[in-house]
């Protein structure tokens, strides 16, 4: 399934996966590093956003994160009163200058939006791991997927031997509440290539618009279930580390 050339442009690697490595089997099972590693580094300073509205079509917050049934599983409700309310999903005037259906995430504020029509996007507020800064650029989400499995990188292996059994190798973690990719993972691609770099869910709803020891941009489970539903595969995204210096 070939991307356009036209709507991409090569991504800075700085410190990016060797993707000569990565295989048909690996390309097809994701390579963050989601596991909870408990440490964190130094976030960039936050920039504060503008003022919110809520959509009237999501209702209020209590229902938005309440429990949800989905696709056979039970994903608990989120103590909304416990994140900061403006890494809760909302609507905002679009700060991104993208054309509608255009994914952004802004590295530097934590905050992914979906650019709407009428100057408008949804922002949902994101956690970022290592990888989650390791390039930033122009891509499309290839192909997405439902409770999707996780395996571990090597490397990763290599430093935790006991995920060896959820290696490609051993096929992988299954689907479930605590599987770090949570309920959905959008899957980046730049020039047919997979990045190895996922938009996914994360049961840690704690650690969203944080900076941590692993993953690439992980939402809250009931934020990736929602924008899974607005976003086709060929979605355009740009990654960035602050809006203006695409």
């Amino acid at each position: 399934m070939p991307i356009s050339h036209d709507s991409s442009r090569p991504l800075t690697r700085r410190g990016f996966l060797n993707l000569a490595a990565a295989g048909a089997a690996t390309a097809a099972l994701s390579a963050c590093s989601t596991v909870s590693g408990g440490g964190q580094f130094v976030q960039a300073p936050q920039i504060v956003p503008p003022t919110p509205t809520i959509d009237p079509a999501f209702g209020d917050y209590v229902n938005m994160y309440g429990p949800v049934s989905d696709e056979g599983y039970e994903v608990p409700g989120i103590p909304v009163k416990k994140v900061k309310p403006q890494f809760l999903r909302q609507i905002v005037a679009d700060p991104t200058g993208e054309r509608p259906g255009t994914l952004v995430v802004d590295t530097s504020t934590h905050f992914l939006y979906l650019v709407r029509e009428n100057g408008q996007a949804i922002r949902y507020g994101v956690g970022l791991g290592r990888a989650g800064f390791a390039w930033q650029g122009r891509a499309v989400i290839q192909w997405k997927r439902k409770w999707p499995k996780w395996t571990p990188p090597d490397d990763m292996i290599g430093r935790q031997p006991e995920l060896e059994k959820y290696s490609v190798r051993n096929g992988g973690m299954a689907p479930g509440l605590n599987n770090p990719l949570g309920a959905r993972a959008l899957y980046i691609f730049q020039n047919n290539e997979d990045t190895l770099y996922r938009v996914h869910g994360s049961p840690e709803w704690w650690t969203i618009g944080k900076s941590v020891s692993s993953g690439c941009v992980r939402l809250m489970n009931q934020d990736i279930i929602d924008l899974y539903d607005r976003v086709p595969s060929k979605t355009p995204i740009l990654v960035t580390n602050g809006l203006g210096m695409a």
